[in-house]
């Protein structure tokens, strides 16, 4: 039977530890410990960080872990590689449960960069309206652009206001609409949207809300990782366990 290790955060590990939960395969849900209140999950959780690759390693050989599942966020690239190498130190099979990133279609006005100093660089100029859809990690490095009045949306209210001259915050959890994020774009008269590549349907609201209203996108490139097997699908991630992707008790019906 497997006993797997799902490092999560993602909506995608969500769901995941839903269907695992659902059919009785030992999981434990890991999370950074970034968000203050995350989500109730069926599986046991773990919070906290694991003392780096030898540190995995060691946890996955403790724990007589026989799966590691990489589910965190496409960005998380450090945890992405730490995972990839603690995985084969320890003889454990492992595969991420990532999203495809986005693409351009028509009616987007994308300026791509490479990396957050990148996009920070790109705001040189005349003062703007610039909605960060960054969370919270990356918004101190804005501060180099303080010309800006930025619009700010996170999960949970910070601890310290954000070190920016000029912003609003507005604290709210999705799954936002590009209904919604039309509005609030106008509500704020946003003239720019800085994002990262990060992919999937549940955070592609504000993109579609930027094309229908004819704004400019700043996106941020997805930093490399290693080489890996990848699923995109929760559903697809059982079978690579050599589970059905539907339970027995649906599948009897």
């Amino acid at each position: 039977m497997p006993n797997v290790l799902l490092l999560g955060g993602t909506t995608e590990a969500s769901a995941l530890a839903r269907l695992l939960g659902a059919r009785g395969i030992a999981t434990t849900l890991s999370y950074a410990g970034r968000t203050e209140n995350p989500r109730a999950q069926p599986v046991p959780v773990r919070v906290g960080g694991f003392g780096g690759v030898a540190g995995l390693a060691d946890y996955l050989r403790h724990h007589r872990v026989t799966h590691l599942v990489d589910a965190t966020h496409p960005f998380a690239a450090t945890m992405s590689s730490h995972a990839v190498e603690a995985a084969r130190l320890a003889g454990v099979p492992h595969v991420a449960l990532t999203r495809r990133a986005w693409q351009p279609v028509a009616g987007d006005r994308w300026t791509r960069v490479a990396s957050i100093d990148g996009a920070v660089a790109a705001l040189a100029g005349h003062s703007r309206r610039v909605m960060l859809a960054l969370g919270r990690m990356h918004v101190a490095a804005f501060a180099a652009q303080p010309q800006h009045h930025y619009l700010l949306r996170f999960v949970d209210a910070p601890d310290q206001p954000p070190g920016l001259p000029h912003h609003t915050l507005i604290v709210d959890r999705g799954p936002f609409t590009a209904t919604g994020d039309s509005a609030l774009m106008e509500a704020h008269a946003i003239d720019l949207v800085v994002c990262k590549n990060a992919g999937g349907q549940g955070a592609e609201a504000k993109l579609i809300a930027a094309r229908d209203l004819g704004l400019p996108v700043l996106m941020i490139d997805r930093p490399a990782v290693p080489g890996r097997a990848e699923c995109y699908r929760p559903e697809d991630v059982l079978v690579w366990l050599g589970h059905d992707a539907e339970p027995k008790a649906e599948r009897d019906v």
